[in-house]
Order: structure tokens, then sequence, then C-alpha cells
């Protein structure tokens, strides 16, 4: 029995993905609504490239759905999960493409109010990610989660097989780093004091 999508909004991920299992397709339709654009935007933000981080979307939520049907609820968190997957995925394409120059980051959709606001959002977002670029990759992973994402420590050290305090540890050194990869743009991009 396959139920309609606006009736699944009130589930949970690990309800969605139970049902999935049991062959309830628009299950995976929510599913997919609710983590995909989160799942994507993790990997932009660690790959720095949009069609990238597609194929890591779709790739990520496949391993998801080959493994609804040996799911075990409770063990972990469905979106700690699918983090952790499309981080080692990113992980594995950066690795195959060290040495390589990545292309420009594609422009973040937003609403801009007027040209020149939209330029400056533009140019901070672009310093922003060509600075997260440079952190050594656990760094970039645990600032991302942690300031981007918006994800707790714990939860972030179990998407990166790490204790707590190594997860505060690494935001803390990606943190200072961004700042000072980011000093000598503070003023022209008019960062300030919220880096």
């Amino acid at each position: 029995m396959m139920m309609p999508l606006d009736a699944m909004s009130e589930y949970d991920d690990d309800r969605l993905l139970a049902l999935y299992a049991r062959g309830d397709a628009s299950a995976a339709r929510a599913l997919t609504a609710r983590l995909g654009p989160r799942v994507f935007s993790h990997a932009q933000r660690l790959l720095a490239d949009r069609a990238e981080a597609e194929d890591v979307t779709q790739e990520a939520l496949l391993r998801l759905w080959r493994t609804a049907p040996d799911w075990r609820t409770g063990e972990a968190k469905v979106t700690t999960w699918l983090y952790r997957v499309t981080a080692n995925l990113c992980t594995d394409r950066l690795r195959k493409q060290r040495g390589t120059d990545l292309d420009s980051v594609p422009e973040i959709a937003d609403g801009r109010p007027s040209v020149e606001a939209s330029m400056h959002r533009r140019a901070r977002a672009d310093a922003l990610q060509a600075a997260l670029m440079q952190l050594p990759e656990r760094q970039r992973q645990a600032v991302v989660l942690r300031h981007i994402e918006g994800l707790a420590n714990p939860e972030i050290g179990q998407i990166m097989a790490l204790g707590t305090r190594a997860v505060e540890s690494l935001t803390a050194r990606g943190k200072r780093a961004l700042e000072a990869l980011l000093l000598g743009q503070r003023e022209e991009l008019g960062l300030h004091d919220d880096i």
C-alpha cells in the first residue's frame, strides 16, 4: 500500500525507511525530498563542484535504499549514517582529484535584493569556499558539519568516527585556519567580526 506524500510528512526518517523497505515507493520519495537537499549541500561544501555533489548525492541515497531492508532502528540516526556515507564518498572523490585544479564554486542561489548585494554575497561565498578548500580534509569536514550544517558535536563525532573532544579540536583548528586565510580580505568582503 502506498501512502500519499503529504501524509508522510509527520513520519520520522526511520519510519519512512522502514516503509520503503516494505515496498512503499512514496516513502522513498518523501525521504529523498527531506534529505536530498541536505546531502547535496553537504557534498557541495566538501567538493566545491556542483556536478560532483549531485553524483555523490545520488550515490549516497542509492546506498541508503540498498541498506533499507537491513536497517536497525535505534543504532544510528538516518541522517548521521547518510552524512557519514556522503563524507566518505566526497573523500574518495577528493583523493582521485589530488593535483587537479577545481573549478570555481557555482553561484549559490539566494534572494538577491540588488546586483551590488548579490556581488558582495557572491564574493563572500567564493572567499569562504576557497578558504574551506585550503583546510585539511578532516578540518573542513568538521567545520562544514558544525558551522554550515549546524550539527551538534556528538553527531559530528558519530559521522566522523571521532570523540567529541577530537571534533571540538578539529572544529576549533579549522575555524582558526579560516580566520587566518580570510584575514587579509576582511574589510573588502565586509566580514569585520562575523567570521
